[in-house]
């Protein structure tokens, strides 16, 4: 099949079929003209591929999962450290988004939003060195 099938089979745009054969995280065979040729199983792997980067899992993750999946042979554990760490990561990422959440809404708080032109909001971003801004973080 063409990209075109492929892509509407899997649901990852062609260019982003390209881009992970670009990047090698995918080989497609070629027909003699030189066009790319897929087949059922490269649908599969570029539904694996785009279910696990719906998950947050980041290229190089990816790469890894699709290199246990196809090693029938692999210890399920590998793939369950490589899960657990994914999910501590969106964790911390979560906490992370939390406290801005919580900056922000405190300086929304604490800002007139009419006529006047000062601004605490503005203020806040010119006045705050980066570390205090990464402490803020931390504390939340």
């Amino acid at each position: 099949m063409n990209i075109g099938d492929a892509a509407e089979r899997s649901g990852v745009s062609a260019k982003m079929i390209r881009y992970y054969e670009e990047i090698g995280l995918i080989k497609m065979s070629r027909r003699a003209n030189g066009y790319r040729d897929y087949d059922d199983n490269d649908v599969s792997v570029l539904q694996f591929i785009r279910r696990t980067r719906d998950l947050g899992f980041s290229l190089d993750e990816v790469a890894n999962l699709l290199a246990l999946w196809r090693d029938r042979r692999r210890p399920s554990r590998e793939v369950k450290k490589l899960a657990s760490q994914h999910i501590e990561d969106l964790e911390r990422r979560m906490r992370e988004m939390r406290a801005v959440v919580k900056t922000l809404r405190t300086l929304a708080d604490h800002c007139h939003g009419d006529e006047r032109s000062e601004c605490p909001i503005l203020d806040d971003f010119a006045s705050a060195p980066a570390k205090k801004a990464s402490r803020r973080r931390a504390h939340a």
